[in-house]
């Protein structure tokens, strides 16, 4: 792309009649072989890149960023990875704050759960004074000394 920007700057510059490219004229055994080298070397540059790989390569890779970038927002729509977030810090701070929230709520409720049954339990205790255990059949007089 560069060689064919530089073949088009070269043709205006000579058009506008700019600098030394002013004097380079159009004629085949003249100066047409530098206004048609970029051009030249941008079809060898495009021809090397696509034998050699390079284009599909870098096709491959950019798809593989969007499908990655597509996933990683999937994740974070979901809330299942906020760590993707981090690039931008204020939505990753809300996700953290409003996870943190709902951790303390729950809790909370839990809390608030724990804190009923104790006190059920603690209620519907013997007192401690009374006294709580089976008298022994020993240690009564027997049925027969009462009469």
């Amino acid at each position: 792309m560069y060689f064919v920007i530089a073949g088009v700057i070269l043709i205006a510059l000579n058009l506008l009649g700019i600098g030394p490219f002013a004097a380079w004229n159009w004629e085949f055994s003249g100066d047409l072989w530098k206004f048609i080298a970029p051009f030249i070397l941008a079809a060898l540059w495009w021809t090397w890149a696509d034998k050699s790989g390079l284009n599909k390569r870098r096709e491959m890779e950019k798809m593989d960023a969007r499908k990655e970038k597509r996933r990683r927002d999937n994740l974070a729509n979901m809330g299942l990875d906020y760590r993707t977030l981090d690039k931008d810090k204020e939505r990753a701070k809300k996700f953290k704050s409003a996870q943190q929230r709902r951790i303390d709520e729950i809790e909370g409720k839990r809390a608030k759960q724990r804190e009923e049954n104790r006190e059920s339990l603690l209620g519907s205790r013997f007192d401690s004074k009374q006294d709580s255990r089976v008298p022994d059949p020993a240690a009564q007089p027997p049925d027969d000394a009462k009469r």
